[in-house]
């Protein structure tokens, strides 16, 4: 009996203690649902900011549709358009976008062809680029700098680690191949070595207001002619610029321009507020084409070999 009564009294234990684990579970919440910026004129973009807590089978309407619980998203209503986030019936937070004044004039293509050149293919390595002087450190930034000797390094490095991504524009100093592949709305990057990828939407959205910071950042690209330009931040601050620790204000601006010969030209612009006085302008260098190749090869790291068998005891 005394059996019997403790096991019921270890039963109303639980589920009073679940009860109560019901009871602490987090209310889901709308924490923000903005649009940047409110108003706008016919044909310009505009970005959908949100964020949410606990939420599941989040909507946006109109025209928009299930989105995760947190992120962006780039809309271009023809008219005054009023844009609601659902969580449930009851949780909604609505957003008004005002549209008015005059349409904005489209940015001018390439008229010679009537597109943009088209990038797709495999290029090579530029190597570090020769004579970029860093402009004057910020006071105090002196720590940013990294001293190499042949014993030593001060300050933390992606160089000395394995399988890393290395951050723009340092990837491009690898004696690997990368690869362009385009379409009408996205630029994919594949960088052989460490097998990173970068996603570049071409469709004139701006630069999210706070990505999440990221080994390769988060890219936007446009055209300036036959230029392509990519503007990135949300940089973590686990990689270098050619020398230099950087935070993860980091920003930087890329400018592909092609060649006769069918290799790039590039000229990249750094800027981190926290570190150099002004914009670093870094000398520009040539990605060589490689016809050559269709695609850049797999690159896989050595992986340590783990006994898995140990976690399982004696099961065969």
């Amino acid at each position: 009996m005394k059996i019997i009564t403790s096991i019921l009294v270890g039963l109303a234990f639980c589920s009073v203690a679940m009860g109560r684990q019901r009871g602490a579970a987090i209310e889901p919440r709308i924490l923000a649902f903005e649009a940047k910026p409110s108003t706008i004129r016919p044909g310009e973009a505009v970005q959908l900011v949100w964020q949410t807590e606990a939420t599941r089978g989040l909507t946006i309407d109109p025209a928009v549709g299930p989105v995760p619980v947190r992120g962006n998203k780039q809309v271009t209503p023809t008219q005054t358009t009023t844009y609601t986030l659902r969580a449930s019936a009851t949780l909604t937070k609505t957003v008004t976008v005002t549209v008015a004044g005059t349409p904005v004039a489209k940015p001018a293509t390439n008229t010679a062809t009537g597109s943009h050149p088209d990038f797709s293919g495999v290029y090579g390595s530029a190597g570090l680029p020769q004579g970029a002087t860093p402009p004057p450190l910020k006071p105090g930034a002196e720590k940013f700098q990294i001293v190499r000797t042949a014993n030593d390094v001060r300050g933390r490095t992606t160089l000395v680690q394995e399988c890393v991504p290395l951050g723009i524009p340092q990837t491009y100093i690898t004696p690997y191949p990368w690869q362009f592949i385009q379409t009408p709305k996205m630029m994919v990057q594949v960088f052989e070595y460490p097998s990173a990828v970068r996603f570049i939407p071409l469709d004139g959205r701006p630069l999210p207001p706070d990505p999440d910071p990221a080994w390769m950042g988060t890219a936007v690209g446009r055209w300036e002619g036959n230029t392509l330009v990519i503007e990135s931040a949300g940089y973590n601050d686990k990689t270098e610029v050619h020398g230099h620790l950087h935070t993860d204000a980091l920003h930087v601006i890329e400018r592909f321009t092609k060649l006769e010969n069918g290799s790039l030209r590039y000229e990249v612009t750094v800027e981190d507020p926290n570190v150099w006085s002004k914009p670093w302008v870094i000398p520009a260098r040539t990605f060589a084409a490689r016809p050559e190749t269709e695609f850049v090869s797999e690159f896989v790291c050595d992986a340590p070999v783990v006994d898995y068998k140990k976690l399982f005891g004696n099961t065969p």
